[in-house]
């Protein structure tokens, strides 16, 4: 019987709500197959943060270390600003076990409607693979003059070839096991940033050399999000940096139905360190405690770690259990369109198990 020792961090707000239903899910799942999922809670929060003025100890990586799987809802409070959550315990927990690449599957489910009108259920099926650790959001930069009228903020982002080039071949990879249109798409800017995204350009058109039988294409940001409302369905495994994949995964999340589905895994590809699983969408504290966040983006992040884990069947069982609810119609939300609880949608999914 195998072992795997699963650090969660429920987080905030509606974090703590569908972590809860994830894992009793996953305990169920687990009943009858030839591994266990050992989890150890952290409290580290923002209510953490109000007591003790950090949002994780200092000893906080070393103690997540020894995990095979780290499993978190969602940090962020009304009265804290994003960068102190962001930097604080995202980041940090990213940087530290070199988790460079963040995947987030955008699906079409029969059963959710879409914004895009004519689109059947999987017209859309794409994955951005989103750079993880550096780019846009590698925080480097300062104030001069702070809050004087002549204040200066300088924001840098960091580029490096080894950064780009790894994460843009974990993209064709992907691109390869999913063997579906065998494509890959490069998103970059590099008319308005001449030395980033150049670089950015470079290494694409060097790596893409290595995998002759996958197609590819290089669209801007711009071009890129007009284009996945106007035609999402030519996307296959899209490749973009920090910033901008947080942006389109956003849009792509809208266009298959809602946040509440978006699933999301922070990944070191070698798994020397613990990978973190958490879904796209926020703490959303405008919904705390009514009973109705959605449960499903953090139940189809679950399926995304033991696939990782090396529990593949059992992620895919996973997901079909998630897919029979939303097919069937009975048992949804208010995002999705219904008026069922939280514990409602947890308990239809696992009897579907």
């Amino acid at each position: 019987m195998k072992d795997y020792n699963i650090a969660v961090i429920p987080g905030d707000g509606i974090g703590i709500e569908v972590v809860d239903s994830a894992i009793k899910v996953l305990k169920h799942l687990c009943n009858n197959k030839d591994f266990n999922l050992n989890f150890t809670n952290f409290d580290w929060s923002s209510e953490y943060y109000f007591k003790n003025g950090i949002m994780m100890p200092k000893d906080g990586i070393r103690q997540l270390e020894e995990f095979d799987g780290i499993f978190l809802g969602a940090v962020g409070h009304p009265d804290i600003q994003d960068h102190v959550t962001l930097n604080g315990l995202l980041l940090p927990i990213r940087r530290a076990f070199d988790q460079y690449a963040c995947v987030r599957p955008s699906v079409l489910y029969p059963g959710v409607e879409t914004p895009i009108k004519g689109l059947k259920p999987y017209d859309v099926d794409f994955i951005v693979v989103r750079e993880n650790t550096e780019g846009e959001y590698a925080n480097v930069g300062g104030f001069q003059y702070e809050n004087f009228p002549d204040e200066v903020a300088i924001q840098s982002a960091v580029f490096t070839r080894k950064g780009c080039e790894r994460v843009i071949r974990y993209a064709f990879e992907l691109a390869i096991k999913r063997n579906k249109k065998n494509h890959v798409t490069s998103i970059t800017k590099s008319n308005a940033q001449g030395y980033s995204m150049t670089l950015w350009d470079r290494c694409f058109e060097d790596i893409k050399k290595e995998y002759p039988q996958i197609s590819t294409n290089s669209l801007l940001i711009d071009a890129a999000c007009m284009d996945f409302i106007r035609k999402p369905k030519d996307f296959d495994v899209v490749v973009a940096s920090n910033l901008f994949g947080d942006i389109l995964t956003d849009i792509g999340a809208i266009i298959t139905g809602s946040m509440g589905l978006a699933s999301s895994g922070n990944i070191d590809p070698s798994k020397n360190k613990p990978s973190m699983f958490e879904p796209t969408h926020g703490s959303a504290p405008d919904i705390v405690g009514k009973e109705i966040s959605n449960p499903m983006a953090q139940i189809l992040t679950a399926g995304i770690m033991l696939t990782h884990l090396g529990e593949e069947s059992t992620g895919i069982e996973l997901e079909n259990a998630v897919k029979k609810v939303i097919e069937l119609g009975e048992t949804l939300t208010p995002d999705l369109g219904g008026n069922s609880k939280t514990n409602e949608v947890t308990e239809a999914i696992i009897s579907n198990l």
